[in-house]
């Protein structure tokens, strides 16, 4: 089987909160143990790239407490997983604008980026303030007019797109790549998003019958 690119949007953290009494903030941390266990599970099950959607550009939308905490999360998850991503042979990337993030987060995806470069066993991509219309415009700006010279300057197709919390949606995430890219839509909230549950989406996409707009093959019939 060829490797897969699997892209989630990790939906669901501040209603897994709510309907616990706790904080939106509790969910978001509870999430990033999922991140562990997802990018732990990846590349046992076939995965060689994982994108997951961390920060959207409309995130910043949110309110600014849950924001700067979201920052904070995100720093500290870079501080205490960046050796463990060496160590495994992970190499992560951020995609996304850095301009409107705090510099000291900036400086610590770059360090991330250098230290983890050689990895070989999962390309981990960390969508953080993205927007997949501005990613196409900024490739249109580039003058990247060709199919060839836009997924060079956005990254690979997605094979396999996962949405948790039950929302059907791809709000504004890899518009470009997700063309062919079979999608999952499960209601649990990405807190819960267990290994398992990730085998589960990995089975299902093998399952189905990718034709790319072709005709599929019709079966021999055979009389007795």
């Amino acid at each position: 089987m060829s490797p897969l690119h699997v892209a989630i949007i990790m939906d669901g953290n501040g209603r897994w909160a709510n309907a616990r009494g706790l904080p939106r903030i509790a969910g978001h941390r509870t999430g990033a143990d999922a991140v562990r266990r997802t990018v732990e599970a990846a590349p046992g099950l076939g995965v060689s790239v994982l994108t997951l959607y961390a920060f959207s550009a409309d995130n910043w939308r949110r309110p600014a407490r849950e924001v700067s905490a979201l920052m904070k999360l995100l720093a500290n998850y870079l501080v205490r997983e960046t050796n463990r991503c060496v160590e495994n042979g992970v190499r992560l990337e951020a995609i996304g604008r850095r301009d409107r993030l705090p510099p000291a987060l900036v400086s610590l995806l770059a360090d991330a980026e250098h230290k983890t470069a050689k990895g070989s066993k999962l390309h981990l991509r960390l969508a953080i303030d993205y927007s997949s219309r501005q990613a196409i415009l900024e490739a249109v700006r580039q003058r990247a007019l060709t199919e060839e010279a836009f997924s060079k300057a956005l990254g690979p197709d997605v094979d396999l797109l996962i949405r948790t919390s039950g929302e059907q949606r791809l709000s504004d995430f890899l518009l470009w790549e997700c063309a062919y890219a079979e999608m999952i839509f499960t209601r649990r909230m990405w807190p819960e998003f267990s290994a398992e549950d990730l085998s589960a989406a990995i089975d299902e996409y093998h399952r189905r019958d990718r034709r790319f707009g072709a005709v599929a093959a019709e079966k021999t019939l055979r009389t007795a």
